[in-house]
């Protein structure tokens, strides 16, 4: 009688094995890499639109503090060029003040959510622009044309701005000193319409 003899059966990984496992892993770090980034990206727009929500309620209240200029219809189209510093200068007249809550609210809301000054001058980003009006259909419009039909007796404060999606020649955020920015490849328009009755 012979003995039988069993071979035995590696047991353990060969180095193809190996380098599979260590592929498919590589994929997985690479999804959960992109994956990081687009929450990043989500998380700044939603911030974004938090700080246009803010500033809508600021300029409201700000309408809504002087009565006088707003039944005169002083915010109806208010001057684009700074008038009468109402910090330096007391503003009786309810429409230096409706023109200089515009010229400072547009400053300090183009400093919030565009391109960023580093000196006190008023902010003059073109890539955030503002419009208030009396409007029906508030949502219809295109960028700088705002479709504001006077019709409905209620007010709209229609905002945009652009907010960078992707990374383009020069495009970096830095501060500057004029608040303007030169490219607009790489930027999404966003806008941001609240309706309200003083």
């Amino acid at each position: 009688m012979h003995p039988i003899v069993q071979r035995r059966r590696a047991h353990g990984m060969t180095l193809v094995e190996v380098l599979i496992a260590i592929v498919i892993f590589a994929i997985g770090l690479l999804g959960i890499a992109a994956l990081q980034v687009a929450g990043l990206r989500y998380t700044k727009g939603s911030q974004t639109r938090a700080i246009a929500a803010v500033q809508a309620d600021n300029f409201i209240d700000r309408i809504r503090a002087n009565p006088a200029g707003f039944d005169a219809g002083d915010y109806d189209s208010p001057s684009s060029t700074p008038g009468t510093d109402c910090l330096a200068n007391e503003c009786t007249n309810p429409e230096d003040l409706a023109d200089w809550d515009w010229q400072q609210w547009l400053s300090e809301t183009r400093q919030a959510l565009g391109i960023k000054r580093s000196d006190d001058n008023l902010n003059t980003d073109a890539n955030v622009n503002a419009w208030l009006c009396v409007d029906s259909s508030p949502n219809d419009g295109t960028s700088g044309a705002w479709a504001c039909d006077g019709n409905g007796g209620i007010y709209a404060l229609k905002l945009e701005w652009r907010e960078r999606v992707a990374e383009g020649a020069g495009l970096a955020d830095t501060y500057s000193s004029s608040g303007a920015s030169a490219a607009d490849t790489g930027y999404v328009l966003n806008r941001y319409v609240v309706r309200f009755l003083p």
